[in-house]
């Protein structure tokens, strides 16, 4: 696959990068990914689109080769995402986004209409309304108390990375060539030494879980009157205090609050879908191009 072309946007202080594949003049696709991962992770399903389409994948903040520069908060990712595709110029493009990326996909697509024709949603982590009345499901007292936080985030080499998580869940799992992609972009020339320090830090990620009940998109749903996918594993025990990945976040019944929305169960994956199958992810972007082109 060639390379992508590599840009960098600059918006108050904060510098996001970006990554574009093909030329002006294709179909618009804009990849967002999750918390804790980058852009890169999406090369396996910018694989499987056409060569022809003009595709951009987004850092957010805080990732990848973007600024890590608080806040760390899902609304200020969501404004995020407005200004990149403000800059982007993008017009109806296919909106794609997994996990948290998802939810900025949302939030943007709720506040300007023209952006999209088509969105995506790849368990985007938007949760049942009346859990975001709750202000009592912190477990931790701060960001440094989250087990996420402390995850180890020094490496000697990608090699060392590759190690440490190839035989772990969720990675284990994963397609090898998505797992090859998360270790050799997800690593940053340390500051300090010969090694390499994650993008996507531990308490950068410890922040966003901890923030991710204060973005409530409920009242964006009803302005976005495009088609929505929701693409979702089995859902998670509603009694569990776990982050547990091998199930779904997103509320099944999400689908049906978007006014063209449809939901897609997908019970064989886990909340890692573009990392499992790549090929399925690919497959939902062109069939919403080819509906729309049927349409207009």
């Amino acid at each position: 696959m060639q390379q992508p072309k590599q840009h960098t946007l600059n918006f108050s202080g904060v510098n996001l990068c970006v990554f574009e594949w093909g030329q002006p003049g294709g179909q618009q696709v804009l990849l967002v990914h999750a918390t804790g991962f980058h852009a890169r992770c999406w090369d396996q399903v910018v694989a499987k689109l056409p060569q022809d389409w003009h595709v951009y994948a987004v850092d957010m903040r805080g990732h990848g080769r973007s600024d890590n520069i608080e806040p760390f908060t899902w609304e200020q990712y969501g404004e995020d995402l407005n200004r990149v595709c403000e800059a982007l110029k993008l017009t109806d493009a296919i909106g794609v986004g997994h996990s948290m990326g998802g939810h900025c996909v949302t939030h943007a697509a709720g506040h300007n209409s023209r952006y999209f024709k088509h969105l995506v949603l790849v368990d985007p982590v938007i949760f049942a309304p009346d859990l975001y009345q709750k202000r009592d499901h912190q477990q931790f007292e701060s960001v440094h108390d989250h087990p996420v936080a402390r995850r180890r985030g020094h490496f000697a080499t990608v090699d060392a990375m590759r190690e440490r998580y190839e035989d772990r869940m969720p990675y284990k799992i994963w397609q090898r060539d998505v797992f090859e992609d998360y270790c050799q972009y997800g690593l940053l020339p340390a500051a300090a030494d010969d090694g390499f320090d994650l993008a996507c830090p531990g308490y950068v990620e410890a922040s966003i879980y901890m923030g991710n009940f204060d973005a409530n998109l409920y009242q964006l749903l009803p302005e976005i009157q495009i088609p929505v996918v929701v693409l979702r594993a089995n859902p998670r025990d509603p009694d569990s205090v776990e982050m547990d990945f091998s199930a779904s976040p997103t509320w099944p019944e999400l689908a049906a609050q978007f006014p063209r929305g449809q939901d897609v169960h997908l019970p064989e994956l886990t909340h890692f879908i573009p990392m499992q199958d790549p090929q399925l992810v690919a497959d939902f972007i062109c069939v919403g191009a080819e509906t729309q082109r049927q349409a207009s």
